[in-house]
């Protein structure tokens, strides 16, 4: 089968690295790029960016976007099944995962069930085995913390843009 290369990234940050930052930009250029419709990549990315939250204690952000992305991806079973996502095991996987936060339980890393061939796919792009796959060691803190670290310029650029347009029109 032909994977998304975007979809192959996703998986090594989040089973190699644990950089659920660069899930969401991965999987959120891809999406916009591609001009995809639907609720898949939303929703997985809504799943990174909640074990992003939790991993940094923000519980209600972890909450909103594990809540959503679960809701999204329910919608999109076929679409998983088409990406190498074991259906039972994964919603076991994130149901159980939105009770730990709901508990404010601490992160604790997870692996997505996929197939054996969607896996090989990745460990050949990775050069890394399997023992290497989901091997979760500590991550460091520009991994943790990493939207701190990128620059923000056109963000709070465009943010002050829209409050003088508002203000304008008010």
């Amino acid at each position: 089968m032909d994977y998304p290369e975007a979809w192959i990234d996703y998986l090594i940050y989040f089973h190699v690295d644990q950089d659920f930052f660069e899930c969401h930009e991965v999987l959120e250029e891809h999406w916009k790029n591609e001009g995809m419709k639907g609720n898949l990549w939303p929703g997985l990315i809504q799943i990174a960016v909640a074990l992003y939250h939790q991993r940094r204690g923000n519980m209600n952000g972890a909450k909103r976007m594990i809540t959503s992305g679960i809701q999204k991806l329910y919608t999109e079973k076929k679409a998983l099944l088409n990406l190498g996502i074991e259906l039972d095991p994964f919603f076991h996987i994130i149901e159980e995962r939105k009770l730990d936060i709901q508990q404010q339980k601490e992160f604790q890393p997870i692996s997505l069930p996929i197939t054996s061939e969607l896996l090989e796919v990745c460990l050949l792009k990775t050069a890394k085995t399997e023992e290497d796959w989901g091997n979760h060691g500590n991550p460091d803190e520009n991994i943790i913390h990493k939207h701190r670290l990128r620059d923000r310029t056109s963000v709070i650029e465009e943010r002050e843009k829209q409050k003088l347009h508002k203000k304008r029109f008010t």
